[in-house]
């Protein structure tokens, strides 16, 4: 009995407190944010170099992650049909992984196509430097930069990107900060 009534009272707890969890791990800023002055680089597969705010007019949504985090990958498919449903809404999906993980960028597309989601545009983080500098230590990170390359806010932890409430919240998310 007492084993139930504790199982009964652990449940509880840990429903009820799932929705503040998940609350709790977006920080959107009061006001947009300056990225790090040190100039840091994303390198492509054609060798180019890009910072966050490379991709003026459009709001970034850039995915820290890694191919050994398993939450990351659970992301993936899911990333790609939300790109695919804002596709013709100047939101760009970026995916940041440490360069460690790869011997070569065709490996990592061959990689994001195993899970569905080969349509997405990848880079590295050749350095490290790029997280360092955002203190980004863990993944799933996602950090949202709006038009003007200013950082908007973030969210630790996944996301079920393909939601519709997730696709909405996104685009009031960029109504409001461009």
């Amino acid at each position: 009995m007492l084993k139930k009534l504790f199982f009964i009272v652990w449940a509880v707890c840990f429903v009820g407190g799932w929705g503040w969890w998940r609350n709790d791990r977006v920080n959107i800023y009061d006001e947009p944010r300056d990225l790090p002055e040190r100039k840091m680089f994303l390198h492509e597969e054609g060798g180019k170099s890009f910072g966050l705010d490379s991709f003026d007019g459009e709001f970034v949504i850039a995915i820290f992650w890694s191919r050994y985090c398993a939450p990351c990958l659970q992301e993936l498919s899911k990333l790609s049909t939300f790109q695919q449903k804002t596709k013709n809404s100047n939101i760009k999906v970026v995916m940041i992984s440490p360069a460690s993980d790869w011997v070569s960028s065709a490996e990592q597309k061959r990689f994001l196509t195993q899970f569905q989601a080969g349509d997405l545009e990848y880079y590295v983080d050749k350095k490290g430097d790029l997280s360092a500098d955002l203190g980004i230590f863990t993944s799933p990170n996602t950090v949202f930069v709006n038009s003007q390359g200013k950082e908007i806010g973030r969210i630790r932890g996944s996301v079920e990107w393909d939601r519709d409430e997730m696709v909405e919240y996104i685009y009031k998310l960029k109504a409001k900060h461009g």
